[in-house]
């Protein structure tokens, strides 16, 4: 389990990336094209179609890019350049990485007090570490190839995505504030304030030390990819908001059985997503309880997340409590 740590600070400084980032967004598709499996978490659909649309290619595609994506899924910080979303300055900002910042990334143990992230470096993979023009430029070129071939043709799509996913990040910022931003960001993670905890084999505490958390959403992405800057905010890499799932026309439309909109499920989750759909008559939690088929305790521990991301309202009524959807549920409802 990963961690983080919030302060009143950095509440006040949580920030969504504007756009898809092309160099991460490159860097977690070859992850996910070298090692397909659900190890990480579930890829979204159109992620897997991608993925054998390539019939295999990736590796050769990717040269010694494909050196760096370890056996764990470990993608070094130097590929990722959170605030740079042009490919070909975020690119350039990678090739300029000073050669010590390249070994503590690599983590090649005999270079420059490296902690051994790359299993079995190569000869390539030394020489970058060491600061080798030359083994900079295969990366650049490599990189470079992989990209255009691989990832580019599918640029617009990502960035359409991105740009949906951000609106309704910012629409849940606006109208629920932070804990129904950090409460749906995804159905696995936790918002216990004043900690966000993600799954992970590992575990991390990550205070945030008041410099906040920018949020940068991935197509590509499994699960959390936490990137710690000690002079800027850390970095949260998220898997974006899932608008592809089976049953889901162009507009977002319904499953058909009870009205609830599959892309409000793929952000809240199917039973979370359900009990607000039948929260739009108001009822108690024994009531909601019996309506979705569910037990008693489940119903009350989703209707609490429900109300800490501020979709729904509970009023006490003698011995039982009254769920009530508020403005925000109402309009997120609505409007899938």
């Amino acid at each position: 389990m990963i961690r983080l740590h919030f302060t009143a600070a950095d509440l006040r400084q949580i920030t969504l990336a504007p756009a898809a980032n092309a160099l991460s967004e490159t860097a977690l598709s070859l992850r996910l094209s070298l090692r397909p499996g659900e190890r990480w978490g579930r890829p979204r659909p159109a992620a897997r179609r991608w993925h054998h649309s390539l019939h295999g290619a990736a590796r050769a595609r990717a040269g010694v890019l494909a050196e760096l994506v370890t056996e764990d899924g470990y993608i070094p910080d130097f590929l990722l350049q959170p605030s740079l979303d042009d490919f070909a300055e975020a690119l350039e900002a990678a090739a300029s990485t000073p050669a010590e910042q390249l070994a503590l990334d690599l983590g090649i143990p005999e270079v420059r007090g490296g902690n051994g992230r790359l299993s079995r470096p190569g000869p390539w993979a030394r020489e970058l570490a060491q600061g080798s023009p030359s083994a900079t430029r295969t990366l650049v070129a490599d990189t470079r190839r992989y990209f255009h071939t691989s990832v580019e043709p599918l640029w617009p799509r990502i960035s359409s995505d991105t740009l949906t996913d951000r609106a309704l990040r910012a629409e849940m910022l606006l109208r629920g504030g932070v804990d129904a931003l950090l409460t749906t960001l995804s159905t696995t993670w936790r918002w216990q304030a004043p900690t966000l905890h993600l799954p992970s084999a590992s575990a991390y505490d990550i205070p945030l030390c008041g410099r906040g958390l920018l949020l940068v959403p991935s197509w590509f992405a499994t699960g959390p990819l936490v990137m710690y800057r000690p002079q800027a905010a850390t970095v949260l890499v998220y898997p974006l908001h899932d608008n592809d799932s089976p049953g889901t026309g162009a507009a977002g439309g319904t499953d058909g059985r009870d009205g609830r909109p599959e892309a409000l499920a793929a952000l809240l989750g199917r039973t979370r997503a359900h009990l607000l759909a039948l929260l739009r008559t108001p009822a108690t939690t024994t009531a909601l309880a019996e309506r979705a088929a569910i037990s008693l305790p489940a119903a009350s521990r989703h209707t609490h997340v429900l109300r800490d991301a501020g979709l729904v309202d509970t009023t006490r009524t003698g011995v039982a409590v009254l769920h009530t959807l508020t403005p925000l549920g109402h309009t997120l409802l609505a409007g899938t």
